[in-house]
């Protein structure tokens, strides 16, 4: 059975047209599996026609992308009281990794059919590809806030870089995550609980100068590896 578009009170139909190809595509990943679904098959599911997909969504990938921005969005919108609230840099770290795990956790099988794409390095859905700066700024706009909204004493060096690596630490978490088969994704949490103490210490010491030096190597080699991300 295929779907159809309905207006309701503050939605215009083009914005619900736009909202059932999303919700179509999503259903269609889960079901059939990313490579197999076609973009023929979301319309024809969704009740519209090729070309109408076409006119919202240039691709598959291009569908992938709007759930990344959905998702970022929805976590920014999460923590968005805690980073209000709490000064501790460890506390703020802890609730936006718990808070993207609340927020991506009922999206998990997805994250499943998207990984073997998104591991590719020239895939569009990579987390460091181009097609996917606005949700990977989005989220270093987050850390960024938990690092300029705490009270915690970072080494003058590695404040501005320090957003970009908690990212690239998130995203050690969320390959974990991707993998995780435990009730509710507990070890996912576990590791969060477990990790987020030790990234509270080393921030901490950094701006112990006899650490300093190792700061900026840290730091050196995340930019020459990463430049696209770290610059």
């Amino acid at each position: 059975m295929t779907a159809t578009v309905s207006s309701v009170a503050g939605v215009s139909k083009s914005d619900a047209t736009r909202n059932l190809i999303v919700q179509t595509a999503l259903r269609l990943f889960r079901d059939n599996g990313y490579d197999k679904t076609t973009m023929r098959a979301i319309a024809t599911e969704a009740g519209v026609s090729v070309g109408n997909a076409y006119y919202y969504f240039s691709s598959k990938e291009h569908l992938v992308q709007v759930f990344y921005d959905r998702i970022a969005d929805l976590h920014r919108e999460t923590v968005e009281p805690i980073l209000a609230s709490e000064p501790d840099f460890g506390e703020r770290l802890r609730a936006v990794l718990l808070g993207w795990l609340e927020v991506a956790t009922p999206y998990q099988e997805f994250g499943v059919q998207f990984f073997k794409n998104a591991a590719d390095p020239a895939s569009p859905l990579s987390p460091f590809s181009p097609e996917s700066s606005p949700a990977r700024d989005a989220a270093i706009g987050v850390f960024t806030e938990v690092v300029d909204g705490s009270d915690v004493k970072i080494a003058p060096d590695l404040r501005p870089e320090l957003p970009r690596l908690l990212w690239l630490y998130h995203m050690g978490i969320v390959l974990f995550w991707v993998h995780d088969r435990s009730d509710g994704c507990t070890r996912t949490r576990l590791l969060v609980e477990r990790t987020v103490p030790m990234i509270d210490k080393v921030v901490g010491l950094s701006r112990l100068r006899v650490l300093r030096p190792v700061t900026r190597e840290a730091i050196s080699l995340i930019q020459d590896l990463i430049p696209g991300v770290s610059r």
